[in-house]
């Protein structure tokens, strides 16, 4: 495989990979943004990291001086390639970004796959939401496919359950009566005649968290209890042998 900063070689193995980890009993909700990468239904937000915005001035400059350069050139040869070094690393921080986002990576991580048995986020239709050209840059350079993409490897691999809900109205809808309340993507709390006043996307992330536990109910209920009960099977067989 050839990359900009040389040529990689790659070799598969078929393994089964498997973590056990203890069931904890807890779920949470992930409501993607632009503003912040996900907010869970915690009310916990992560911070979007906006790699490319942030590397936005080094590539532009990169590419003044790749069309600086004479058509043909060693020297526009070699800008070229400063240019391509630049959005692989840019490429790169996403990736590293999202595993790690992804999978809980020491105590300062507060992501959601080794903490919780069942995690519920939206089922985003990236390529048709990048068509909207004042917010397709944002959108590809949050990379919240390659996070679900990694969520869910995780998730087999640790046993967790990770299911995508439809994002219809979770934002407009009241998390505590399930009223709608049409709001704009301006307005930012959500507030309901009920007297429910939340942040826009912890009341998004509660209404995900909602529907991913109503359409896993039956399978989630009986995987948690079939966990708690296996420890007291054991126990019980121990003391009759």
């Amino acid at each position: 495989m050839r990359r900009a900063d040389g040529y990689y070689a790659q070799f598969c193995i078929d393994i089964d990979r498997t973590e056990d980890l203890t069931p904890t009993g807890k779920t949470i909700g992930l409501d993607m943004g632009l503003e912040s990468f996900y907010t869970d239904s915690n009310g916990v937000k992560v911070e979007n990291p906006r790699y490319l915005r942030k590397a936005e001035k080094r590539l532009k400059q990169a590419q003044r001086r790749v069309s600086r350069k004479k058509k043909g050139s060693a020297n526009r040869l070699k800008a070229r390639k400063r240019l391509a070094r630049q959005h692989l690393k840019v490429s790169r921080q996403r990736k590293d970004f999202a595993i790690k986002t992804a999978r809980c990576v020491g105590v300062r991580c507060r992501t959601p796959i080794q903490s919780n048995d069942l995690v519920a986020l939206e089922d985003l239709k990236v390529r048709n939401m990048v068509k909207n050209h004042h917010l397709a840059q944002s959108i590809s350079d949050a990379s919240w496919s390659m996070f679900r993409t990694w969520l869910e490897y995780y998730g087999k691999v640790m046993g967790r359950v990770v299911i995508a809900m439809a994002p219809h109205y979770t934002s407009q809808e009241c998390s505590s009566c399930h009223v709608i309340v049409k709001k704009s993507l301006s307005t930012r709390t959500h507030t309901c005649q009920c007297g429910c006043v939340l942040d826009r996307d912890h009341n998004a992330a509660l209404n995900i968290l909602a529907a991913g536990l109503k359409s896993t109910q039956g399978h989630w209920e009986t995987a948690t209890l079939r966990e708690s009960i296996a420890p007291t099977t054991e126990a019980q067989s121990d003391v009759a042998s």
